[in-house]
């Protein structure tokens, strides 16, 4: 059976929820992703931001992203998948929440982020056909 530890990238890269919305348009860039995951002091997941969420709740707005705090930007709560949980639960859980990048947790722990593109890479072609036709349709 195929977990989403299977699927994931390991470690990803974080952005700290008292860092700027710049630092983490700059964390994007240098690692050429789309989206981070927000961590506290506590290293527990906040949320996680896009480069959708910089323009649009930042730049948009006309906000000053070098002191908007990154953690402003994070969701009332996180959309997560277990790093046990099975890749049926991953497709469902990405589908149901209309999402493209889900943060993997180990009990409160980020343990890695699975992106469409890896569950392309990992998954059979029609169950991959079904998840992007779910968020085309959101």
């Amino acid at each position: 059976m195929t977990t989403a530890r299977d699927i994931m990238n390991p470690n990803p890269t974080v952005v700290a929820t008292d860092a700027t919305a710049a630092d983490a348009a700059r964390i994007m860039a240098g690692e050429g992703v789309g989206a981070l995951p927000i961590c506290g002091k506590d290293s527990k997941i906040k949320g996680v931001v896009t480069d959708r969420d910089l323009v649009t709740k930042v730049v948009a707005k006309g906000r000053d992203a070098g002191t908007f705090p990154a953690g402003d930007l994070n969701q009332s709560e996180a959309v997560t998948v277990g790093a046990d949980d099975p890749a049926e639960e991953v497709l469902a859980t990405m589908s149901r929440h209309a999402v493209r990048r889900v943060p993997v947790i180990d009990g409160d722990r980020l343990v890695g982020m699975i992106a469409l593109a890896d569950v392309a890479r990992t998954l059979p072609e029609h169950r991959v056909g079904e998840l992007v036709e779910t968020l085309a349709e959101s």
